[in-house]
């Protein structure tokens, strides 16, 4: 784009642009670029304030520019409320760095992306030193795969309830399959994100353990190689709809499987992280420190979980 032969109105899209980007805008410089004088951009700045603050006052929230006499230059200062504070980017800045989830080159573009948009200007060194020494640090998972791209269409895919052929690389050794599948949710657990999904046209009694379970199949995103949405559209009664947040209370370490209740015995430390780690896990009794704990799980998941508690649980048996 010649910002030099910009009109008044591309002249202030121009500016908008910027100030959305989170960029400082320095009267001299733009004169300079736009070959206009500096008293044309101040009008131009005036007419976005002006916007902007018509904006602010029928809608009840909004942003304002201002300027930063420290920078010497205009700004976009969005409504606080509208805005992660500090602490909250913080907070989700160390959850995705402890999730791993992105290679790390996604991951930093993702930090850098959300420190610049939600924390003031004069914040921002505060904040990156915070996580300077984990951003060094990260490892990124061992698949080192870029998988964002596929989110969003299989979101639409969900959304508008079409079929999808996906080429799957299998967990156990390097061989490949085909499947057509109805998608139904996408969920995130320990590292991975998972689709969530019905088989279409397989051999139940050859391919499934339980040829009878009726109940979904997880696959991890990052080994899908190859995804087609198709222009076929799949319908699930609506008694019968998929409950997501029902099915991620129950599922350990997504691992599929027929719907079970299990029993155990709980001696650890901590009966709270129990109950946080098994979202359906309720107390039948307790006596002595020692917790009879009963869970509705879906799959086999749980049976790594329990083993990983060594002595602490005792008793476990599936009702």
């Amino acid at each position: 784009m010649d910002e030099r032969h910009l009109d008044k109105t591309n002249r202030i899209l121009f500016l908008y642009t910027k100030l959305l980007q989170g960029q400082l805008l320095i009267k001299s410089e733009l004169a300079q670029l736009m070959g206009v004088n500096e008293k044309s951009i101040q009008r131009d700045l005036e007419d976005i304030r002006n916007f902007l603050d018509k904006s602010r006052t029928e809608e009840g929230y909004g942003s304002q520019l201002i300027y930063d006499y420290h920078e010497k230059g205009y700004l976009l200062e969005h409504n606080s409320q509208l805005r992660l504070s500090n602490d909250e980017v913080l907070a989700v800045s160390k959850i995705l760095l402890e999730s791993r989830a992105f290679t790390k080159k996604e991951m930093m573009n993702i930090l850098d992306k959300l420190i610049e948009n939600c924390i003031p200007r004069e914040d921002r060194a505060v904040v990156n030193d915070m996580l300077n020494n984990e951003r060094f640090h990260y490892v990124e998972l061992r698949h080192h795969k870029e998988f964002l791209s596929r989110l969003t269409p299989l979101s639409q895919a969900i959304r508008e309830s079409r079929v999808i052929c996906i080429k799957y690389g299998k967990i156990k050794g390097n061989a490949t399959v085909e499947r057509r599948l109805e998608p139904l949710a996408i969920l995130f657990s320990e590292y991975y994100f998972y689709l969530v999904g019905f088989i279409e046209d397989i051999d139940r009694k050859e391919a499934f353990e339980n040829p009878d379970d009726i109940f979904p199949t997880i696959y991890r995103i990052d080994r899908i190689e190859d995804l087609n949405v198709l222009d076929e559209h799949f319908k699930i009664p609506y008694a019968n709809r998929f409950e997501e947040g029902e099915f991620r209370k129950r599922v350990q370490f997504m691992y599929g499987g027929k719907l079970r209740k299990v029993r155990f015995k709980y001696t650890g430390l901590s009966v709270e992280a129990i109950l946080d780690r098994l979202p359906t896990a309720r107390i039948l009794d307790e006596e002595d420190g020692a917790y009879l704990i009963e869970a509705e799980v879906f799959g086999k998941g749980i049976d790594m979980w329990v083993r990983s508690q060594g002595e602490y649980i005792t008793d476990y048996r599936v009702m």
